[in-house]
């Protein structure tokens, strides 16, 4: 199972940006998907997550400015970023988590994507 991640870039703050996640896999619908990001010197933290029936978790931090979605035909999930802030750079990592619940932590993700570099300029 093969993820690409793509989307990130230099955007102002208060901009949007969409980040795209593609995943080699013929179970993808089955998979859990989630978002992570890691900020320069800081832990990878949870930033979403997307059950197959389409159920969603969010970072607190990121509650009412983030989406995230997935299109099984096109086997993507996708995080709609808005109203960004210079606290939400970061290298930006999708995730798959082979069937269980909707979960926050790193360890229940089976495999990542290589990650998508996100800069929120003030």
């Amino acid at each position: 199972v093969q993820l690409q991640a793509s989307g990130g870039g230099l955007i102002q703050a208060g901009g949007s940006l969409r980040l795209s996640c593609l995943v080699s896999s013929r179970t993808f619908s089955a998979y859990v998907m989630g978002w992570f990001r890691q900020a320069p010197g800081k832990e990878r933290e949870f930033v979403a997550s997307i059950s197959r029936l389409e159920a969603t978790s969010y970072a607190e931090s990121v509650k009412g400015r983030f989406t995230i979605s997935r299109d099984n035909a096109k086997k993507t999930v996708y995080l709609q970023m808005n109203s960004l802030k210079a606290e939400d750079t970061a290298v930006y990592y999708c995730a798959a988590r082979v069937g269980g619940m909707l979960t926050s932590k790193i360890p229940d993700y089976n495999y990542w994507g290589q990650g998508t570099l996100v800069t929120v300029s003030s």
